[in-house]
């Protein structure tokens, strides 16, 4: 049976994408679907960089703006999601095409992650929420970082749903995240066409402390505010980069000016963990944004892969 074919555009956070995006989507005839996993939360516009409607240029934009920033939302349920679409948008003869930066939940989408492999147990996860009640979030991460340090890492101390379901999969399964990952079918689902957009690191860390310059102009303080009056604490979505920093300031934990600089430092570092991510993990064709006068000669080289990779004819 012939694949169902799909472009994925990725790379690190301040890069490029956004503006690559809508033009790739209408010489594709394409419908966008976002692979952020912060921008399903509604309310979360600024801190996310999520597109406005004028930037969208009339191009459909999917898996924005879904959820209330209380409530979860897993790696299962995003792929549950993003693989509908998928078979929507190609239903509707339209291109899917993936735009995004969240590693994982990229990955889950092309290869054939089963996360319904492990089930879980009631009565243990209902031991684990007890267990963080009664002796708080950090005795749980405790646990984790000494059955998977690895996972501990990229995982914040807070997010205990992502703690329990990584606690779970090493009580399962005796293996951990990566372990388990690694016994996962590698086989691309999708007929695909996968491009990366790197950058010359200092360029892209000064992009990345522009935007950041850019945001709180635009208001991003006055976003958070309303997130922290409404009493939005301890959930998933505050966790994101950009609100936890200015929670911290909005608590009086530190100062507006530490905040900033802190949010700054943490999507610097979001950026390189991204890209290592990506090229670890996924076969990617990369693209060097660095030289802006060659955006003209970039769009058509990428234009080119992704119609030669895809046997596809573009809107000229």
């Amino acid at each position: 049976m012939e694949k169902e074919k799909l472009i994925v555009l990725i790379g690190p956070t301040a890069v490029g994408k956004t503006e690559l995006s809508i033009a790739l989507a209408k010489r594709f005839d394409a419908e966008i679907i976002s692979g952020d996993s912060m921008q399903v939360y509604k309310g979360m516009d600024i801190g996310t960089a999520k597109i406005s409607e004028e930037e969208m240029g009339h191009i459909p934009h999917h898996l924005i703006d879904i959820k209330e920033p209380d409530e979860s939302f897993s790696v299962a349920e995003f792929q549950q999601l993003v693989r509908n679409k998928i078979s929507d948008i190609h239903n509707r003869n339209k291109m899917p095409m993936i735009v995004g930066g969240t590693g994982l939940y990229i990955q889950s989408i092309i290869y054939d992650y089963q996360f319904s492999d492990i089930s879980g147990d009631e009565e243990y996860r209902t031991h684990l929420e007890k267990k963080a009640k009664e002796e708080g979030a950090e005795s749980l991460f405790q646990l984790l970082k000494q059955n998977d340090p690895e996972s501990a890492k990229s995982i914040h101390p807070n997010n205990v749903r992502r703690v329990i379901r990584a606690l779970e999969i090493y009580h399962f399964s005796g293996k951990t995240v990566a372990e388990y990952q690694k016994t996962q079918k590698r086989e691309a689902l999708y007929d695909i066409a996968l491009i990366g957009l790197t950058m010359d690191r200092d360029k892209l860390y000064e992009r990345i402390n522009k935007r950041v310059d850019q945001m709180m102009e635009q208001g991003l303080l006055e976003e958070v505010k309303k997130l922290y009056e409404r009493n939005i604490h301890d959930v998933q979505s505050i966790q994101a980069i950009g609100y936890k920093e200015l929670y911290a300031y909005l608590d009086g934990r530190v100062t507006l000016e530490d905040a900033v600089e802190q949010l700054k430092q943490n999507t610097r570092r979001f950026a390189k963990r991204q890209l290592t991510w990506f090229r670890n993990k996924m076969d990617v064709q990369w693209f060097d944004m660095t030289n802006e006068s060659e955006k003209t000669k970039k769009f058509q080289e990428i234009s080119d892969f992704i119609a030669g990779k895809l046997k596809l004819k573009s809107n000229i």
